[in-house]
């Protein structure tokens, strides 16, 4: 059930031959939605960067909906993480529209996604294909380059949705692409088996909003690209950092009770925000096991 579960935007992505919209969100940054979820470009006079490239199949039609924006190189390709809606799309895209000088576009992931590509958890199969991709790993804290006329800053959330995460903030242009540690249309989905976890998930929110300045009124300013759903900006994210910090609380308390899982889910910890996020099951029990396992 739980591999059913989050393979969900993995079938999503499958429907590659389904339209993509070309979202202009600000300054040279653009936000391509469709076939299983948010790709981020930029676009300018030294070429091409994409962050997450979505499925195989799904290359042709994110190409095309680059062409539609520039006919330059893709010179640089960021994974944000290792699920194969957001990086298994890297081989084909980058021979569609990837240089054709010696050096290969650099392709940044960080290293954990790597080791995880090529060790997977158990019952898990090697995707080393896949991994043979990512030329240009990172262990730091963060990486950066200059790109397209402003700062390109990588970096890293340890054990939020996965242990290797990567937020990709353009700072000239003023917005910040979060992969699936932000999904403002569902609950968080923490993959345990690949180190994610609730507390994790919560201070890498707390990141987006250290980086993130609203305009007036709350609105506007710093614009959120997340890996699923709509273009945010500070405010939606401190929603979802308060319904995460919420229920993570809420269970915490029941464990102290000591409540089993099957209790705690019966107990209801989310019934005020079901409505806006949808099914808990999943989320419950994964703040649940990820709380009992900080506990021991």
């Amino acid at each position: 059930m739980r591999a059913f579960l989050l393979a969900i935007t993995v079938l999503a992505a499958a429907r590659a031959q389904q339209a993509i919209e070309v979202l202009p969100v600000q300054a040279n940054i653009y936000m391509l939605i469709g076939a299983g979820g948010n790709s981020t470009v930029q676009i300018g006079k030294d070429g091409v960067l994409v962050v997450d490239s979505k499925s195989e199949a799904a290359a042709p039609a994110v190409m095309a909906a680059i062409r539609k924006l520039s006919d330059k190189p893709i010179i640089w390709l960021i994974n944000t993480h290792l699920h194969a809606d957001h990086t298994a799309g890297n081989e084909a895209l980058l021979k569609l529209g990837g240089t054709d000088t010696v050096q290969r576009p650099r392709v940044i992931a960080h290293e954990n996604v790597l080791s995880r590509m090529a060790n997977p958890a158990p019952g898990a199969q090697p995707r080393v294909s896949e991994a043979s991709s990512l030329n240009d790993t990172y262990f730091g804290p963060y990486k950066d380059f200059f790109f397209n006329g402003e700062a390109v800053i990588v970096y890293h959330m340890p054990n939020a949705h996965t242990d290797g995460d990567s937020m990709v903030f353009f700072r000239r242009s003023d917005v910040l692409a979060t992969g699936d540690i932000f999904t403002p249309e569902r609950y968080p989905i923490l993959d345990l088996a690949n180190g994610g976890g609730i507390q994790g998930e919560i201070d890498a929110l707390n990141k987006i909003l250290e980086i993130t300045v609203p305009e007036k009124y709350q609105e506007g300013g710093t614009y959120v690209i997340p890996g699923h759903g709509r273009l945010c900006d500070e405010a939606d994210v401190v929603e979802y950092r308060d319904m995460a910090t919420v229920i993570r609380d809420r269970i915490q308390d029941l464990i102290k009770k000591g409540m089993t899982l099957e209790q705690v889910k019966a107990a209801k910890p989310t019934r005020d925000y079901d409505t806006r996020y949808g099914s808990s099951d999943m989320f419950v029990e994964d703040v649940y096991n990820s709380l009992k396992g900080a506990a021991r």
